[in-house]
């Protein structure tokens, strides 16, 4: 009994959760729709001040960036969700851990499960010492699951052996960790174009292609983290989510806020289908023709749902959950159920997706999560010099770049 009662009460929050991103999004239009927008609107006229302020007390030098004595590398966006970073977080580090460098991600850990308050108030009470940043992986081993690590994280030390994942809401104390404890030598900063506390030397910013910078409006009424002027800090931008169509008009509205910056245009491949709890790889092959079912719970579920029906998928059944939700066994079992009575006999996720089931769930039909890639379809030649400027002191890089 109390657990429906609780399952009611969490769909009820899902639910206005959901209504407040279509609002968000401009997806829902409607008396109480344009209400609630109003409402969101006049909070984005404080939100805009505090990040005025903030980013004012940095350039006045009253808060300062804390170098680390190490190379860092800033990965992020000017929006919230959607524009594949984990991806292109791990072609980088992928390609510096392939050239020599010692390469270290911090995370936030985004939804990963945090420590107990009580804890911390004994540590408090007793002036005992912070707890260390979390090690989601040494570079040799995966030591946390998606639950207390994230699912980006979890994701990031799965697919990159060799390289350091440290999760931590204070990514100074979790860079000074990892370069102390594991000896690295280049930090890649994931999400971190906001995060002011640690220096970088290289941002790179990922704009959407299919939704760059949404209604252009700050949050909570629009996706935009801050100003779209402040590309200007980018030392490259990433096109991503890219269909290979011509993106001019896209580049010239980065290049009139930032008309030095290099741009990088790409796409997210699908390569192979991976089953989950099972070590079965599949081909794309075998989806043409294939009636499926599929689930997902990231920011943009239809480019997700778009490959499959590209690769010849005829989807029978779909359920779309909000962004990093962790699924209940409930859930679990009424989708699988429904499913079932389609007479479906596979399904696709996300690998996203994929890491946050529970390592011990067996899906009740095989299930498989769709691998992703990336591929550089314009400025190949703006990356290698990126990734120069990572792996050579400036000297050298200048005389490999003549």
């Amino acid at each position: 009994m109390k657990s429906g009662f609780k399952d009611r009460i969490n769909q009820n929050l899902r639910e206005f959760e959901q209504f407040a991103v279509d609002v968000i999004y401009d997806k829902r239009q409607g008396r109480k729709e344009k209400w609630f927008a109003g409402f969101l609107k006049s909070l984005s006229y404080l939100y805009s001040g505090i990040v005025a302020i903030r980013y004012y007390l940095y350039d006045q030098k009253v808060f300062r960036s804390q170098p680390l004595g190490c190379l860092v590398v800033v990965v992020g966006n000017l929006t919230v969700g959607g524009t594949g970073k984990t991806p292109i977080v791990e072609r980088i580090a992928k390609t510096l851990r392939d050239r020599g460098r010692t390469v270290g991600i911090l995370s936030r850990g985004y939804k990963s499960k945090k420590e107990p308050a009580w804890r911390k108030a004994i540590r408090s009470i007793t002036h005992g010492e912070e707890a260390p940043p979390k090690v989601v992986s040494d570079g040799k081993e995966v030591l946390l699951d998606s639950r207390l690590a994230g699912d980006e994280p979890y994701m990031l030390a799965r697919n990159l052996p060799g390289v350091v994942v440290v999760v931590d809401k204070n990514r100074v104390k979790a860079g000074a960790y990892a370069i102390k404890k594991f000896k690295v030598d280049t930090l890649i900063l994931d999400d971190g174009f906001q995060y002011l506390p640690l220096k970088g030397r290289l941002n790179l910013v990922l704009v959407d292609k299919n939704n760059p910078f949404g209604n252009k409006q700050m949050l909570p009424r629009g996706i935009l983290r801050e100003p779209i002027n402040n590309l200007s800090r980018a030392s490259y931008v990433f096109i991503t989510k890219s269909d290979g169509k011509d993106s001019t008009e896209l580049k010239n509205t980065i290049h009139h806020y930032h008309p030095d910056t290099d741009i990088i245009e790409c796409t997210h491949k699908p390569t192979f289908l991976r089953q989950v709890a099972g070590d079965d790889e599949q081909s794309l092959e075998t989806l043409k023709g294939a009636r499926v079912a599929c689930y997902s719970g990231i920011a943009v579920p239809e480019s997700f749902e778009k490959f499959l029906t590209e690769l010849g998928a005829e989807v029978a059944y779909k359920e779309r959950f909000l962004d990093h939700h962790r699924f209940t066994k409930y859930e679990l079992a009424r989708m699988y159920q429904n499913m079932e009575d389609l007479g479906i006999d596979r399904v696709i996720t996300t690998e996203k997706d994929a890491a946050r089931l529970d390592r011990d769930y067996i899906p009740p039909i095989s299930t498989y999560y769709l691998r992703l890639e990336i591929e550089i379809l314009d400025g190949a030649d703006d990356f290698e010099e990126a990734i120069n400027r990572i792996c050579f002191p400036k000297k050298e890089w200048i005389s490999n770049k003549s």
